[in-house]
């Protein structure tokens, strides 16, 4: 089952009234979704957005008991402007942002967001179009494909790694999860496998934000969204990787239409991590928007 993480602590800042309009920008399969609706009963409502079709099927039939106080659109969150201009709707009550990925999308087979055992190296989440992880791995120059493993997955070993998918597909060209796991393994020497995580971790993170675009749609809905939410409003985000958190922490602090809540980051607590150990890694900030400019 997922959990979703930060619930209680989204919820105390957040602050869904009732008659509010809010959008969760990352809907998943509910879990968020779910809990502002429930604050904000009983004229509360929802805009959940996903690229995922196979989440918002999911989250169509975990929210049905909800029908007409929440609509699911099939986009990128750094649409939302765009789609709210498209129905007319001139500002929202808050924002909701979980940029990490659903146990459904981590776990579900033929994906390839996992490297436990052989999928296809795909890692969209919109399967519509784009390149995949394999035609990033089959086609990227060696330096490309290193700077993206440092600098995604903070992978030390990304220049020793890039060198040796380079020379392994020489020989056979990327198609599934277990070829790039076994050219990790050979690359990096034992001595440098992390203890806590798999070697291959930082690599696979890499690969799923390069093919996703995920820090250049951040980028795009962090700029609109002083703009779309009303004044007074919240905007909480939560965020997984340290370029993330980085990039919504300086646009709180350096926009001027944003008020910092929160100076540092709510992070899990030990009994959310014991239950939820994806929870580890999640980091919460939040901004409202001022008032008076």
């Amino acid at each position: 089952m997922h959990l979703p993480v930060l619930l209680d602590e989204v919820i105390e800042f957040l602050a869904p009234q009732d008659g509010g309009l809010y959008v969760d920008g990352n809907l998943g399969l509910g879990g968020h979704s779910s809990a502002i609706l429930e604050a904000s009963s009983p004229g509360g409502k929802v805009i959940g957005f996903d690229w995922d079709e196979e989440a918002l099927t999911r989250a169509r039939k975990n929210l049905a008991k909800y029908s007409g106080r929440i609509e699911f659109v099939r986009r990128n969150f750094a649409e939302i402007e765009e789609v709210l201009q498209e129905k007319g709707v001139a500002s929202i009550d808050g924002l909701l942002l979980d940029l990490g990925l659903s146990s459904l999308q981590l776990d579900a087979a033929g994906r390839g967001f996992s490297f436990q055992g052989s999928e296809p190296l795909d890692m969209r989440m919109d399967v519509r179009g784009g390149q995949t992880a394999a035609d990033l791995l089959n086609r990227a120059a060696e330096e490309d494909l290193a700077d993206i493993f440092y600098y995604y997955g903070d992978e030390r070993q990304a220049r020793r790694i890039a060198s040796r998918v380079i020379d392994a597909r020489r020989q056979a060209l990327f198609f599934t999860t277990d070829q790039l796991v076994k050219v990790i393994e050979e690359a990096v020497p034992r001595r440098f496998w992390p203890k806590k995580i798999h070697v291959a971790t930082k690599v696979f993170q890499a690969l799923r934000i390069a093919v996703n675009r995920e820090l250049e749609n951040l980028e795009t809905i962090l700029a609109s969204a002083g703009g779309i939410v009303r004044p007074g409003g919240r905007i909480c985000i939560i965020s997984f990787h340290s370029l993330e958190d980085r990039l919504v922490k300086r646009t709180f602090r350096n926009n001027p239409v944003l008020n910092p809540v929160n100076a540092k980051p709510v992070k899990a607590s030990a009994g959310e991590m014991q239950k939820n150990p994806r929870a580890r890694s999640a980091r919460l900030r939040v901004a409202s928007v001022r008032e008076n400019l």
